[in-house]
């Protein structure tokens, strides 16, 4: 079997991709896709809806809703739409809506609907003098300076953390496969250099590969793949002592999340910067001086550079390099504590073939969203055998969808409309094989 392995080299926040050739070899996993574990009594009560932007009615991506006094919590999908699971025993409580740049929304339980819901949220307006009042006079020098108090801004407690974990491959505009996880994660303070454990909980995947051409892709790393993406953890990937003097740093326009003023900063590498880093957007909060958000992706506007950092090996005939890489990731605050809430990563590429007159376009996304959690009080540790391992390829890990109450009560992220259509039409090819007892034609 010929194996091409894109990895990233340690100082970069690469996603990892391992290719694989399989002509004439069929995928015969749905063949045993039974879950074991039992009905889950319904002891929690399920909302959707939508999250809207109330003069335009354009959806909200990555909003995030939060049940006040709790650890529960979620994020709206790329179309706008949101799942949210509470257990029956609260029967009072409100759900805080927060979007990037509008007023936080607050909304009684008893007000949401079991389904439909459509939640409206307001752009925040900036006062001009309250900014000009407030802006420091180095954007640099903001960003070192919040760098450098994550210990007393972030959580400086052990915490486990429930998180839900999605990976996602498309070619073009196609779904190909799609992975899903409950994962728990074994955070350690962000005032220590010791890095988080995690542990799989439960996995699915779904997986079309007559849409694959000649090769199946499976992302290695998985759910760390979005953990690094926590800055404020782990900032050797982005900005290290070294790194942060090769960026250009600037304001941007202010605008404001969960009420707070946030500044916008600018950053790119300087022109003379040959090695390949990043440009993005970080929001601080103006008060404190608390990173809540960040977006960015690699620079890659030279194609061989770039490929340098995905390429170990690949087949003769063929050339690969990234046309996107971009990153999000976002923060959530309690009891005057932040911590990682929610992050995401994205990869296109090319592979052109030499015997081919058009080449394969493939996107990869991988997402997790913190949905609960709690300090660590028993200090608890993951023996070496529960834990993930980083090189980890979910997809070979999960099963397949076959039990629509698999996750339980668990809050995961509701899915694209193209992802449930993609799934569904694989779940009739499997149904229509096994009916004709042909389960390796379905690909």
């Amino acid at each position: 079997m010929l194996r091409n392995i894109f990895i990233f080299q340690k100082k970069y926040l690469i996603t990892a991709i391992l290719v694989l050739s399989f002509i004439g070899i069929h995928d015969n996993s749905y063949a045993s896709v039974y879950f074991q574990d039992e009905q889950q009594e319904m002891n929690y009560n399920s909302y959707s809806g939508e999250i809207l932007d109330s003069d335009s009615k354009k959806p909200l991506v990555f909003a995030t809703l939060s049940l006040e006094g709790t650890n529960i919590s979620t994020v709206t999908n790329t179309e706008g739409t949101f799942s949210l699971k509470i257990p029956k025993s609260t029967v009072q409580g409100n759900i805080s809506i927060s979007f990037l740049g509008y007023k936080t929304k607050l909304v009684s339980l008893t007000e949401l609907r079991p389904e439909n819901n459509e939640i409206l949220l307001d752009i925040a307006s900036i006062e001009l003098s309250e900014v000009n009042l407030t802006v420091p006079k180095s954007a640099e020098g903001l960003v070192r300076e919040t760098l450098a108090k994550k210990g007393e801004n972030y959580f400086n407690e052990p915490t486990i953390m429930t998180a839900f974990y999605r990976e996602t491959i498309k070619k073009r505009r196609k779904n190909v496969s799609l992975s899903e996880a409950v994962v728990t994660i074994y955070k350690a303070p962000y005032n220590t250099p010791k890095r988080d454990a995690i542990q799989l909980y439960k996995a699915r995947k779904s997986t079309d590969y007559s849409k694959l051409d000649t090769v199946a892709l499976k992302l290695e790393g998985g759910p760390f793949n979005t953990l690094y993406v926590d800055i404020m953890k782990y900032p050797e990937y982005i900005f290290t002592d070294e790194d942060i003097s090769k960026y250009s740093f600037s304001f941007d326009q202010s605008t404001r999340v969960n009420d707070r003023l946030i500044f916008v900063v600018n950053f790119e590498q300087h022109n003379y910067i040959d090695e390949p880093l990043y440009k993005g957007k970080l929001y601080i909060d103006s008060e404190n001086k608390i990173l809540t958000s960040a977006i960015y992706s690699l620079n890659i506007t030279d194609p061989d550079k770039a490929s340098k950092l995905f390429v170990r090996k690949k087949p003769a005939n063929a050339k690969v390099w990234p046309t996107d890489v971009a990153y999000r990731v976002d923060y959530r605050e309690k009891d005057g504590r932040w911590y990682y809430g929610y992050s995401n990563v994205l990869l296109e590429f090319k592979i052109n073939w030499d015997d081919r007159f058009f080449n394969s376009v493939y996107s990869m996304t991988a997402e997790m969203a913190v949905t609960d959690w709690e300090v660590n009080t028993e200090k608890a540790n993951l023996k070496a055998r529960e834990k993930m391992k980083s090189r980890i390829i979910l997809s070979d890990e999960a099963s397949g969808f076959s039990d629509p109450d698999f996750w339980g009560e668990y809050n995961i992220i509701e899915p694209e409309k193209s992802i449930e259509s993609a799934i569904k039409k694989i779940q009739r090819q499997l149904k229509r094989s096994r009916s004709r007892g042909d389960l390796s034609s379905a690909f």
